[in-house]
């Protein structure tokens, strides 16, 4: 069993220190509200009885259409009154009512704004104009902003007390030692970060000591990122401000709408273009943010040095001690956070001129000792440390907190964006132009286009119909071209440049796992310290004269960042950039665009007041837990390929589909004719035989094997579901996927015939313990009373003893009997021996492809195909 090692004195557990000094110390003592320790054993306080649990709807049916037609439909003010009007007409004719249960939806939107629980009403403040302005001075500067923002004490609150995160969250800093005894770091608080700064709240002589044993750590997670929600009405923007805890699970952030919550609307201060520039409106830019941020999180700062009692999602009451932790935001803005000058790290020393290795930590502490030093002298700060010393960061203003060291790890921006799509992908053509000069380099990339178009479909993979070629890219766009890319150019390029790539996207693929070891962090070290040799090929051929990137060399402190926040997954971007859909831009395009934002407002508190009722709902029974995935994105064609699951969390599995498919005979010998595979009741009767005896029939007589009747019923299904612990941007708030194998004469109007990873050999590791094979038909049967869910594959022969050198990937061939290729290697496995879908990616070979070849022709077209395991990071996980 793995242990968990918590911390101390801050665990929200019950504990016991093993040392003589420290076993006065029981930690983490539950209480009651008002703070009185809770015997050992004492049940959670249960809800308050109340009279109309639907309050304040008048019962369920009111509270359901509620919650359908403003958070499931979005449905316009228009169409619920005209529902409404029939709802009320049809009582009137048919049970002599008056109405239905709302009149208007003005009477709806009243019901919901009524309803108490995850109440966090948005309150306003306004900057005060600067006194004895000039009458010539800027209109930016005359000009007085509006800042919305939430009580973040009290949006804590809520999100401690939902009840849905009761398995999904952590009460204390723990270091968790694994079966093979080595350390993991996965969520918040596996972190170096929550045990350090629990021990420093701990020993702080002020506020530490008596005052917080026992007590909670509770770290704040806070993102920033403006967002375009209208190009083309005028560019409209907002800058919301997030907030999240640390002690909810990374799957919680990702697939929860509660886990991550907007508080504040930030300003953004306008100007004539003429200003862009000028130095004095980047200053007043800046303090304007850090003020608000300093006005916004104000009344978290008696909570970080004095404990106080909230309700945490067990039911049970805890004395709570706050603590900024970590900020999530892109490049441009930890400039804005931290302080810094524009091309300068925002957490190491390395001059600007020289990242292509690391510095020292920037700390808060060192950068005060440079402001007494060099007093007098701003461009000593500015030019030699790039400190911009007419900042001062927000975090100046609350204890314990050091901007520096908040910064998180931004996978979306720095790498998937910045550093793969934007440099990468753009030094290849760069080569490519070079090399080959303009015009062969251009029918180069149209090839490189070709055979990316052609990449077989996979579930939650984006296809590329027309290669690269569209203008607005996303950052899902960016990933789906980061796990095709490589196969496709690789013949193109030197082979530095493809293990430069390679060893890239092994880092991209390490980094975004969920569970990390020290030997994960070795791996994510070594595939960085390939990538900064092998990139040298890109000066050595005149595409760069030197590699000092910020995105780029951000890259060298993800290794520390892991340390000290665990899995870079729960603090990415990524999280916030989401997020944007549903607190900024679906609310925008339900507003009916004049003063937008309080309309945007009301409905995000409208959806939180929504989300916390049918919570409670759940508590007690009266209603089901919520199963239903994020919404899809109307732009990925493979939208019901895979998404969330929140099933319980296992390893994997593969099951049938719910419903057989029709049309197919029952009986063995005549489905045999009707999918044209005549070796499948030979093959059946092979597989009974290995499934009753538990050994190979490869050397016994078909007479040997168990015989099938006319009468055993046989039952064709068009897909498989596979599940998997793996948590993404679209897992379920247990951290599990879903994802469909599909096998049908009929997809879209073409045959559909997936790939899929079987398990040989469960004791040899990575994909040396297993083989690829396609499925060509999923049934079922019932021998001797036992159900048989199978499959008939035909296998791939792995080629060579590793990974192709390369591109780092397992090459695969189609396996025959014979060398003309006409007898395939067919065979009937249990469907217990699929570990899950595998994405085969062509080995397209030096020659140009037939612009005849579409992506439904790849898995018959080619001899030879990569084995992806950049598919998704699960697969990186398994593929190795």
């Amino acid at each position: 069993m793995d242990g968990f090692n918590f911390h101390p004195f801050l665990t929200g557990k019950e504990y016991v220190i093993e040392t003589a000094k420290a076993q006065i110390y029981f930690t983490g003592e539950k209480c009651d509200k008002d703070g009185n320790a809770l015997p050992p054993g004492a049940p959670s306080e249960p809800l308050p009885e109340v009279e109309n649990p639907w309050a304040p709807f008048q019962d369920e049916v009111a509270f359901r259409l509620a919650d359908l037609v403003f958070k499931k439909v979005e449905m316009s003010q228009p169409n619920i009154d005209e529902l409404l009007d029939l709802w009320c007409l049809d009582v009137q004719r048919h049970f002599g009512g008056d109405s239905g249960p709302f009149g208007t939806h003005g009477d709806l939107l009243e019901t919901i704004d009524s309803i108490q629980d995850g109440s966090a009403p948005w309150q306003c403040f306004q900057t005060e104009i600067e006194k004895n302005l000039p009458a010539n001075a800027p209109e930016w500067q005359k000009t007085s902003y509006q800042v919305w923002y939430c009580d973040p004490d009290t949006v804590i609150a809520n999100m401690l007390s939902n009840p849905d995160f009761a398995k999904d969250f952590d009460a204390a800093p723990y270091v968790h030692i694994g079966k093979d005894g080595e350390r993991h770091w996965s969520d918040f608080m596996s972190g170096n970060y929550s045990f350090r700064h629990a021990t420093q709240i701990y020993e702080d002589p002020e506020t530490g000591g008596e005052n917080v044993t026992g007590a909670m750590y509770c770290p704040i997670i806070l993102g920033a990122d403006k967002t375009t929600v209208s190009v083309a009405t005028g560019h409209v923007e907002y800058h919301p401000l997030y907030l999240s805890i640390g002690n909810l699970h990374n799957s919680a952030h990702r697939g929860h709408r509660n886990g991550v919550i907007p508080i504040g609307f930030l300003a953004i201060p306008k100007a004539d273009r003429k200003y862009n520039n000028d130095n004095n409106f980047r200053i007043f830019k800046k303090r304007l943010y850090h003020s608000s941020l300093v006005s916004i999180l104000s009344s978290l700062r008696p909570a970080m040095s004095t404990p106080v009692v909230r309700r945490c999602p067990d039911g049970y009451f805890r004395r709570i001690i706050y603590d900024l932790a970590a900020f999530i935001a892109d490049y441009p803005e930890q400039v804005m956070l931290a302080g810094i000058v524009q091309g300068w790290c925002c957490r190491c020393t390395a001059h600007f001129s020289g990242l292509d290795g690391t510095g020292e930590p920037r700390t808060q502490e060192w950068v005060n000792t440079l402001f007494n030093h060099y007093q007098g002298e701003p461009g000593v700060l500015w030019d030699n440390y790039g400190i911009d010393d007419d900042v001062l960061p927000f975090t100046h203003y609350f204890p314990r907190a050091d901007i520096h060291e908040m910064l998180t790890a931004d996978l979306l921006h720095q790498v998937i964006k910045g550093c793969f799509k934007d440099m990468i992908v753009e030094w290849v053509v760069s080569y490519l132009t070079l090399e080959h000069g303009e015009a062969q380099a251009k029918e180069i990339l149209d090839e490189v286009d070709h055979r990316i178009s052609v990449v077989p479909s996979f579930p939650g993979l984006r296809r590329f119909p027309h290669g690269r070629h569209f203008k607005q890219w996303t950052g899902d766009d960016s990933k789906a071209l980061m796990k095709v890319f490589l196969p496709a150019i690789s013949e193109y390029i030197p082979y530095e440049m493809s293990r430069c790539i390679s060893s890239f996207l092994d880092f991209c693929s390490l980094v975004q796992r969920n569970d990390f070891t020290t030997d994960t962090i070795a791996e994510i070290q070594a595939a960085i310290h390939s990538f900064h040799h092998y990139r040298k090929i890109f000066i050595s051929t005149g595409v760069r004269e030197h590699f000092s990137i910020p995105r780029m060399h951000s890259i060298t402190h993800y290794p520390a960042l892991i340390l000290d926040f665990a899995a870079p997954n729960g603090v990415c971007s990524s999280i916030t950039e989401s997020r944007h859909i549903t607190a900024v831009k679906k609310p925008w395009r339900r507003s009916n665009r004049y003063n937008a934002l309080s309309q945007m407002l009301l409905t995000n508190q409208h959806l939180d007041k929504l989300a916390a009722l049918r919570a409670m709902l759940v508590e007690r029974k009266l209603m089901p837990p919520l199963k239903t995935p994020p919404p899809p994105d109307p732009f990925d064609t493979e939208v019901d390929e895979e998404g969330a699951d929140d099933g319980e969390r296992l390893l994997a599995k593969v099951d049938l589909a719910k419903k057989q498919a029709s049309g197919y005979p029952r009986s063995l010998e005549p489905l045999a004719a009707h999918v044209q595979q005549p070796e499948l009741p030979a093959l059946t009767r092979r597989f009974l035989y290995e499934q009753t005896t538990g050994m190979s029939s490869d050397d016994v007589d078909l007479e040997d094997c168990p015989e099938i009747f006319g009468s055993t019923k046989f039952s064709v299904f068009h897909s498989a579901v596979s599940r998997f612990y793996a948590p993404s941007d679209n897992a379920g708030i247990r951290g599990m996927h879903r994802e469909q194998i599909r096998c049908t004469p009929s997809w879209y109007g073409q045959e559909r015939r997936d790939t899929v990873a079987v398990v040989i050999d469960d004791t040899v590791p990575g994909f040396r313990g297993m083989s690829a094979a396609r499925v060509h038909l999923f049934f079922s049967f019932k021998y001797q009373d036992n159900v048989y869910p199978c499959a008939l594959v035909h296998w791939f022969d792995t080629y060579g003893r590793s990974q192709d050198p390369n591109t780092g990937l397992w090459i695969v061939r189609p396996a025959y009997h014979d060398s003309r290729q006409r007898c395939r290697h067919l065979a009937v496995i249990h469907l217990d021996t699929l570990l899950r879908g595998v994405h085969l990616i062509p080995n397209y070979g030096p020659y140009p492809l037939n612009r005849a070849v579409k992506f439904y022709h790849s898995l018959d077209a080619f001899s030879a195909y990569y084995v992806n395991r950049l598919a998704d990071y699960h697969a990186n996980e398994i593929l190795f």
